[in-house]
């Protein structure tokens, strides 16, 4: 196997090509971060080494959006690409002994890490799942954009109403977007499953069941970690959603009632004990989808 690594940007894609791990001998090239260059990329690749896409195993970070497009054309051509949470890379970066960020160590440490770790092989979102995460992002972006404009509003003596008619068009969206993405749901079978099985866990709405609904993915994105804890490496949005519904479970769900008021009886914190709440509601969760059944209490 030939281990590559690129150090992905919002404009542009550092590429590496780790020729001999002992001497750390490499070969570089810098792209642009367009679908035109996606294509020249992989022909690079296999010009260079002389290899066939399969032969070639590719490590980039997860970085929002901007690893998508490569990752995804690289994998349509056979390559084995692996997509790392940067939390693990910055483990195995001070593992190393790199203290300093550069491009060139960057994708030389993702190229190593494709070595040495060899990590699990990426595959592309379902087209549907892809469109759940654009139309939830998207809600999440208006309503930002809506407590932004009552904040402006609680501040301003003068052209008050203009705030009012921003916020009246801005919840009108948000409320035709809620509305698509729940036809999206119904649409296909496996989310719409999915959020029946999720929704009958207590604490778990319409809008929570939306976000696990990517639970396959939030699993891979570092969310979890530990025993009793979420991860601060994964995604904020989901971490804040189901914050939210652990702070309702904790008083309707038996199974996360009881151990919130068991860790709160031992002496925890409140915020420990609805830490260690959050963990088990995603347990419930993931099993319940894992088991495709309803949720039933432990605890009766």
């Amino acid at each position: 196997m030939i281990y590559i690594g690129i150090d992905v940007g919002k404009n542009k894609l550092d590429c590496l090509w780790l020729k001999d791990v002992l001497s750390e001998k490499i070969k570089t090239k810098v792209f642009k971060n367009n679908p035109e260059d996606f294509e020249r990329i992989a022909q690079w690749l296999t010009k260079v080494t002389t290899a066939q896409p399969e032969q070639l195993h590719v490590t980039l970070e997860a970085t929002g959006v901007y690893h998508e497009g490569i990752a995804t054309h690289l994998f349509q051509l056979g390559f084995q690409v692996s997509v790392v949470n940067p939390a693990r890379s910055k483990e195995f970066a001070k593992a190393l002994g790199v203290t300093h960020k550069t491009d060139k160590s960057d994708r030389l440490l993702l190229a190593k890490f494709g070595y040495q770790v060899t990590p699990k092989l990426w595959t592309p979102e379902a087209p549907e799942v892809r469109k759940l995460k654009v139309l939830i992002k998207r809600i999440e972006s208006i309503e930002k954009d809506i407590q932004r404009e009552l904040n402006r509003k609680e501040q301003a003596e003068i052209a008050a109403n203009s705030y009012i008619v921003i916020v009246s068009v801005l919840v009108k969206e948000k409320n035709r977007l809620i509305e698509e993405l729940d036809t999206h749901i119904d649409n296909h079978p496996t989310l719409k499953v999915n959020r029946r099985f999720l929704e009958s866990i207590p604490g778990v709405g319409s809008v929570v069941s939306a976000y696990l609904g990517l639970i396959p993915r939030i699993r891979e994105s570092g969310t979890l970690k530990g025993r009793s804890m979420l991860s601060k490496v994964g995604p904020a949005n989901v971490r804040a959603k189901i914050y939210m519904a652990a702070v309702v479970a904790k008083q309707h769900n038996p199974d996360v009632k009881a151990l919130y008021e068991r860790l709160k009886s031992r002496g925890k914190t409140h915020m420990q004990a609805l830490g260690a709440a959050m963990r088990k509601l995603v347990q419930i969760c993931f099993g319940v989808v894992k088991h495709q059944s309803e949720y039933k209490p432990q605890i009766v």
